[in-house]
């Protein structure tokens, strides 16, 4: 790993963003993987769901991310106004947020909560770690979905209750079930 963000150089995406929903407020897209949320400090990072949207929806604003890796559902306000409101629904935790993983090994329980305040691994960008003095408290809730075998995984919903940066990653990978194909806390 990099000390810095700066020097992180996304691969190009050729996968579209698609369009699950449009009024005048709102815009529902599906963001592929290996596409940034907003465009990344290195001028070489230009390519991102902001960047995209903006040459046909000037007014587009996000009010929330996707981690680069992550595939899902967006949503994406075109005005401020409408940004604001989303922004404190997203605050207020009125907005429920579910994503499905695939985590290595067999949970034991069939639904739990995770309970483990997540820091910046300062020195170690973009790492988070699990910090009890420095770490900001984060919860996430599970759902098992399946028991997947030969080899063993379980397919599982979680619910972040708190939105830390790489929270479901560093969970998972807390509790010794590492979501599969994390690049930064799987195997």
């Amino acid at each position: 790993m990099t000390n810095s963000g700066d020097n992180f150089i996304a691969p190009s995406c050729q996968e579209q963003i698609s369009f699950l929903f449009q009024d005048e407020h709102l815009l529902l897209i599906n963001k592929p993987s290996g596409l940034l949320s907003l465009s990344g400090k290195n001028p070489l990072n230009k390519d991102s769901v902001h960047f995209r949207l903006v040459k046909d929806f000037p007014s587009a604003c996000l009010a929330h991310r996707l981690d680069f890796g992550t595939s899902g559902v967006m949503l994406i306000a075109l005005s401020k106004a409408v940004n604001a409101l989303l922004t404190k629904q997203f605050q207020n935790r009125t907005i429920v947020k579910t994503y499905t993983s695939i985590l290595m090994g067999t949970l034991a329980e069939d639904s739990g909560e995770i309970v483990a305040p997540i820091a910046k691994d300062t020195g170690n960008f973009p790492l988070q770690k699990i910090c009890a003095d420095k770490g900001k408290h984060a919860v996430s809730h599970y759902q098992v979905l399946a028991h997947l075998h030969n080899p063993s995984r379980t397919r599982v919903a979680f619910t972040p209750i708190t939105g830390r940066t790489h929270q479901l990653r560093i969970h998972s990978k807390e509790i010794g079930h590492p979501i599969l194909g994390c690049d930064l806390y799987g195997t």
